[in-house]
């Protein structure tokens, strides 16, 4: 049960890095405020790093992971670039950015929850996974 419980959080965990590193991708080409592209900047830097933690862990136990949710990922890209071409503002992309740190946080937590056998290291990565979420969104608070 445990390493049935690691891998599940693992995957969804992976996915919810990956999905985070492209929705920062898709605004910041859009970004005006050199501190607000310098604050996405390093949180994509975060969310790299804990997916390749992540995916080493994966690693150990032979599984590929998994990707974002292709029609999730369409879905925000097609409201990303729809809301920023009506209104192409760092406050646009601080409201984006906001309501996917949310789903994120909620998301993962609920994975933690769902998958409490999963050993320890992973559970880490989960919960440091949440707190880069919850960090960007305070991070990009001053620009709503």
């Amino acid at each position: 049960m445990i390493e049935k419980d690691t891998i599940r959080l693992l995957r969804e965990c992976d996915a919810g890095a990956k999905m985070g590193v492209s929705s920062i991708d898709d605004v910041l080409s859009f970004v005006h405020a050199q501190p607000l592209s310098r604050c996405l900047s390093e949180s994509r830097r975060e969310h790299e790093e804990l997916s390749r933690q992540i995916r080493a862990h994966l690693d150990r136990f032979g599984d590929e992971g998994k990707d974002p949710n292709p029609i999730a990922e369409g879905m925000s890209w097609l409201k990303t670039n729809m809301t920023l071409g009506m209104h192409d503002s760092d406050h646009t992309i601080a409201d984006l950015m906001t309501d996917g740190c949310n789903m994120g946080v909620k998301s993962l937590s609920r994975y933690l929850n769902e998958y409490q056998a999963a050993d320890e290291q992973s559970k880490d990565l989960a919960k440091r996974l949440i707190r880069a979420e919850q960090q960007l969104a305070d991070d990009v608070r001053p620009y709503l």
